[in-house]
């Protein structure tokens, strides 16, 4: 209600400020759910899940500022992107810090109040927040809304580091052990900094939390103290605030090849188990399948495959019976099984009611999750596919049945699969996009070089006839994996002239894939 409300209630003149709509409707949806409902740990995830997405696409060479340059209504509809919604929303967290909480909310309400069911401009937000706090808002909208790229903080030394200088306020939380052994905070310094370098004196700690309380918005690096505390102490932070922080900085430090993925797995096999926050476990464990698929050079995949699997299935076994842990860890053991069939036997003898784990429901999704496991590694074949339908005969199971179908490890089914994703006009959203998931499931291999040579050679077709979201989801969806970006860079020098948001989709996923090339070759022997 949150999301909608404030997205609707006061709407941008122009697509150039979508921001004022979306920025706020995720901003206000978090402030809910944290104060106004159960969900109280809502600003965790958001640091952990909504944050992450911001980084990485402001990390990207197509990165915009929150206020976008927007041309047309085909560039409009890829800005409702990590910028247009987590950066904005993130921002809008570090002007309540910059100007205070009560300033903040009393120049919203003056905002809302003056411009309800209207239209409006960044002027408009930044007159009546200016106007409460009493402070010129000028240069911190030129540093946070006016410009593009994330900045990297670090400690070093008692002084504060930063790339990419914008203004921040921030904390810097120290945690120590107390006498039960868990991790807290034992002191906590409130530091303003605009520069590259701040001065900051802390008391030393097993754990320095560099953006505290996740007041800001950037990237934080650990110190060498920190990340070994973290290593062998992470489950033992008693508040899940500083440790979706923590668990933040180890990813993104992962991305940057700062820290080997090798390093950030053995931390995810001894903390992870320990984790009792929802969200972040779900998120951690999906990173960790995403460096496994992406960032470990080739042949160090499948001894990382097996272990990744047999932590998740022996955690599924550990959980508390019928929490959210236990089905976090049980969507974890269907993830790790697509790419590996060490435990084959056992998730066929589940869904078959010949094993049991106490607690544990397989309800629709989670069987198809299984299934679709064992699809991809080639223990399932489509007269179990069908039988399951026969269970499952509804809208959403025929849609699984696809992706289950799509995901078998069999040339001509890839073949009809990628067939019908172009030629049959008559799918829908949702057919197209379980076929792509399908063929995505399953350890990560080379696309065969035909497959290569057809996606560039089809990319303004496929663009110029079908509508923006299945074109958009067959441009990011097909996208080959490949060992070098010699082919997407002949594309982008030959077609200079494509419609903008399809070189930017473009662009990205070139992006992505260079990044994991950069990150296998760090993690090479040398």
């Amino acid at each position: 209600m949150a999301h909608m409300w404030f997205g609707d209630l006061v709407t941008m003149t122009w697509w150039d400020d979508l921001w004022l709509k979306e920025s706020f409707a995720d901003f206000m949806g978090a402030l809910a759910s944290a104060e106004a409902t159960r969900f109280t740990g809502a600003w965790v995830t958001f640091a952990n899940r909504r944050k992450e997405w911001a980084y990485q696409q402001d990390q990207l060479p197509t990165t915009h500022p929150i206020v976008a340059d927007v041309p047309d209504l085909e560039a409009a509809k890829l800005n409702f992107d990590g910028i247009t919604y987590a950066k904005g929303a993130s921002v809008l967290k570090q002007l309540v810090a910059f100007v205070g909480r009560d300033a903040f909310l009393a120049g919203v309400r003056r905002y809302f109040r003056t411009f309800e069911f209207a239209n409006t401009t960044l002027d408009d937000l930044l007159t009546a927040l200016s106007t409460e706090s009493a402070r010129d808002l000028t240069e911190w909208s030129r540093a946070w809304l006016e410009s593009t790229g994330v900045s990297v903080l670090e400690l070093e030394a008692s002084r504060l580091e930063q790339t990419l200088p914008k203004p921040h306020r921030l904390a810097v939380g120290v945690y120590d052990a107390d006498d039960a052994g868990a991790l807290v905070r034992t002191d906590r310094v409130a530091v303003e900094i605009t520069g590259p370098q701040t001065p900051v004196e802390t008391p030393g700690g097993a754990l320095v939390v560099v953006n505290d309380d996740d007041l800001t918005y950037a990237i934080t690096r650990l110190d060498d103290r920190s990340l070994d505390t973290a290593e062998h102490s992470l489950a033992r932070v008693a508040d899940a605030m500083p440790r979706g922080l923590v668990w933040s900085s180890l990813w993104n430090a992962t991305r940057d090849a700062v820290l080997p993925v090798p390093r950030y797995l053995a931390i995810v096999t001894a903390q992870a188990p320990g984790e009792t926050h929802v969200g972040l476990l779900a998120g951690v464990l999906a990173n960790a399948g995403f460096a496994i698929e992406r960032y470990l050079p080739p042949s160090r995949r499948p001894a990382a495959r097996t272990a990744l699997l047999d932590l998740a299935w022996q955690a599924l076994h550990d959980a508390e019976p019928g929490s959210g842990l236990q089905l976090t860890w049980a969507r974890a053991v269907a993830s790790a099984a697509s790419r590996t069939d060490g435990r084959a036997a056992d998730v066929r003898a589940l869904l078959a009611g010949e094993a049991t784990v106490p607690g544990l429901r397989l309800d629709p999704d989670l069987r198809w999750a299984l299934w679709t496991a064992l699809a991809a590694t080639g223990n399932a074949d489509l007269a179990d596919l069908d039988g399951e339908l026969a269970r499952d005969d509804t809208g959403s199971g025929a849609v699984a049945h696809v992706r289950a179908a799509a995901a078998r490890p069999d040339p001509e089914v890839a073949a009809a699969a990628r067939h019908a994703i172009h030629d049959d006009r008559s799918l829908s959203n949702d057919r197209i996009g379980a076929l792509v998931a399908g063929l995505r499931t399953g350890p990560a291999a080379p696309t065969p070089s035909r497959y290569v040579a057809d996606y560039f050679a089809s990319l303004r077709q496929v663009w110029a006839e079908r509508s923006i979201e299945i074109a958009r989801r067959i441009v990011v969806g097909l996208f080959p994996a490949t060992d070098d970006t010699e082919a997407v860079d002949t594309w982008l020098a030959d077609n200079g002239d494509a419609p903008g948001a399809l070189r930017r989709l473009v662009v990205e996923q070139r992006d992505g894939l260079a990044r994991a090339l950069r990150v296998q070759a760090a993690g090479e022997p040398s």
